[in-house]
């Protein structure tokens, strides 16, 4: 899917397409298939792999630099069935007309520019709309770690309560979102960085230009990308402390369990080795009492009752 966009001066948002393509306007590439790929590479000029760059989920934050060109590859949250969380590649494509951005499934970050929220972002500022939308996956970022500690609040109190295997894979699944972010955090640390580090790149004029505002931007975006980074790796601490502890649980009560089982199961032998000895085919004691049979019942029931108690002052229930 193609949508291409171009913001005007009373902040509306034109709809465009790549026969009406003007300079200043954005194009949202989303899933495309090759034939669309030719096509935009054709009409922009921009090099084919730049294009599929992000079309692979496992490409990690970088960027590359060409003569008309620069591609700025981050990686943006998602989130699956409400509780499953992941990150996906979205590329960012500057040049001297256009701005381009490349992901495989429609994101909230891109999905957040929209006609509603025109006034709040221009495509013609190339450099200001990128910035914006890095800041926009910050935020996202930050938007989905409070939810995510939030659940674990939640798993939590339902652990204390009842130890489910479904709270348990609940809290693993959290573990792996949490896992995703930070190694997607820590390379857009790096894109940041090297972004900082191009602003005094003169072959880049014309296509990456970095104004005193766009600058106090980047320094936001670096700060809330940080902020996400010490949230995930603290919450990633209290997840892995939390599994631990719920761990070290689950094993105390098996031991108590088979310790009360044991203890059970040598109380019940009782009885029954005094009954066996008095069920010989042998003379035995009482064999001619009347009152022989609850005698043994009694004496029986009393060696029960004080091996009880024995393991119950040694606390073994």
């Amino acid at each position: 899917m193609v949508e291409i966009y171009k913001s005007q001066e009373s902040g509306h948002l034109d709809k465009l397409t790549l026969k009406t393509l003007e300079k200043g306007a954005w194009i949202n590439v989303i899933d495309p298939t090759p034939y669309e790929l030719r096509e935009i590479s054709a009409v922009t000029n921009v090099e084919p792999g730049f294009l599929r760059s992000a079309l692979d989920d496992e490409e990690r934050s970088h960027i590359d630099v060409e003569d008309t060109s620069v591609m700025i590859l981050t990686n943006v949250p998602v989130v699956y069935d409400e509780e499953s969380y992941d990150t996906l590649p979205l590329s960012v494509i500057l040049t001297k007309n256009y701005i381009i951005t490349v992901c495989l499934e429609e994101t909230p970050v891109i999905s957040s520019f929209n006609e509603r929220t025109a006034r709040l972002f221009h495509t013609y500022k190339r450099t200001q709309f990128l910035f914006e939308i890095l800041y926009r996956s910050a935020t996202f970022y930050l938007r989905y770690l409070r939810q995510i500690n939030k659940l674990s609040e939640e798993i939590e109190d339902q652990l204390r309560k009842y130890m489910k295997n479904d709270d348990i894979l609940r809290l693993m699944e959290l573990q792996k979102g949490l896992t995703y972010f930070n190694a997607a955090l820590r390379s857009n640390d790096a894109v940041l960085e090297k972004i900082m580090r191009l602003r005094t790149n003169r072959t880049l004029d014309g296509i990456l230009e970095i104004y005193e505002e766009d600058e106090d931007l980047l320094e936001d975006v670096i700060i809330e990308n940080k902020q996400a980074r010490e949230m995930v790796e603290m919450y990633s601490q209290i997840l892995s402390q939390m599994a631990d502890i719920f761990s070290s649980i689950i094993s105390n009560n098996q031991n108590m369990v088979m310790k009360f089982l044991a203890a059970v199961t040598i109380i019940i032998a009782v009885p029954t080795v005094i009954a066996s000895f008095f069920g010989m085919n042998v003379p035995v004691p009482m064999e001619g009492n009347e009152y022989g049979f609850f005698t043994v019942m009694v004496i029986a029931m009393c060696a029960s009752l004080v091996a009880a108690y024995v393991f119950y002052k040694n606390r073994m229930f």
